[in-house]
């Protein structure tokens, strides 16, 4: 639970894969390039050592501008159940600091999963937001990409 002051960021979402796969397609490289970042970006590179202790990093490429790079730490691995990280921007933007980043997976029905994502404490209001449109997006493509393998 947030105490007064604190910037966390909560979101719950449904997806149409058992948690097994959606875990997988939080953890692959190769399947977090296909869905990562806001929409309009894409994910060039992803590289993830996934143990406790294991580092990430994922470059990321806007649209316009140049690429930049999302590193980390992972501080539990529990699959296909829960995945908890560090969160940071190489070069952060002076209102950035580390954050933490939970995700919880339920299975909800044959074949599809409930995703809680927890993130925070962040620095400013206007960071917290622009980390919630940039998951929204995000999990969105995932959403799609798992529902379209689906049919």
């Amino acid at each position: 639970m947030a105490q007064d002051g604190e910037l966390r960021l909560h979101l719950e979402c449904e997806l149409a894969d058992e948690p097994t796969r959606v875990f997988r397609e939080l953890t692959d490289p190769v399947e977090v390039a296909r869905w990562w970042g806001p929409d309009g970006f894409s994910t060039p590179g992803v590289e993830i050592d996934l143990r406790p202790g294991g580092a990430y990093r994922i470059a990321m490429q806007p649209p316009e501008g140049e690429l930049f790079y999302l590193v980390g730490e992972y501080i539990d691995v529990d699959p296909p159940v829960g995945l908890a990280y560090t969160f940071r921007w190489e070069d952060p933007d002076p209102e950035d600091r580390e954050t933490v980043v939970t995700l919880s997976l339920f299975d909800t029905d044959v074949g599809r999963s409930q995703l809680i994502l927890d993130q925070g404490d962040f620095a400013t209001e206007r960071r917290l937001a622009l980390h919630e449109e940039g998951w929204i997006q995000g999990l969105g493509k995932l959403g799609e990409m798992l529902a379209s393998r689906g049919d």
